[in-house]
């Protein structure tokens, strides 16, 4: 059992992002559950065992802040880390994003050696 891979909860309605994403941590050896909206990403946080959720905060319906909230008051993931991936670049959105329970912030575009680097603070490595 030690050596499961570590899953991430992707929530992004970006294709070409979320397609960026899957690439890079997939190839990091990560297992990926995906999500463009936050209405599949709260199914997901419900249903599946997660080491780590990167968010968007603009989503369909639901932002990336309830997301957060709701992961936080949840009894299974609640003290999963939370990556948060924004186009949002106000000290307000960034605030916001760490008092609901956001562990770490990105402002888009994001490299893809930046995204692994905070993940691997977060969770580690896949293995």
């Amino acid at each position: 059992m030690g050596n499961e891979k570590k899953r991430i909860l992707v929530i992004e309605d970006n294709e070409i992002l979320l397609s960026t994403m899957q690439f890079v941590l997939i190839r990091e050896g990560y297992d990926l559950l995906l999500a463009k909206s936050g209405k599949e990403a709260l199914s997901l946080v419900s249903d599946e065992t997660i080491d780590l959720v990167i968010t968007d905060l603009a989503l369909p319906f639901a932002n990336g802040y309830e997301i957060i909230d709701r992961i936080r008051k949840s009894n299974t993931n609640n003290q999963v880390p939370v990556i948060i991936i924004s186009g949002y670049r106000d000290d307000n959105s960034i605030v916001e994003g760490f008092e609901v329970g956001a562990n770490d912030y990105i402002k888009k575009p994001i490299s893809p050696s930046e995204l692994i680097s905070r993940v691997r603070l977060r969770i580690g490595h896949a293995y």
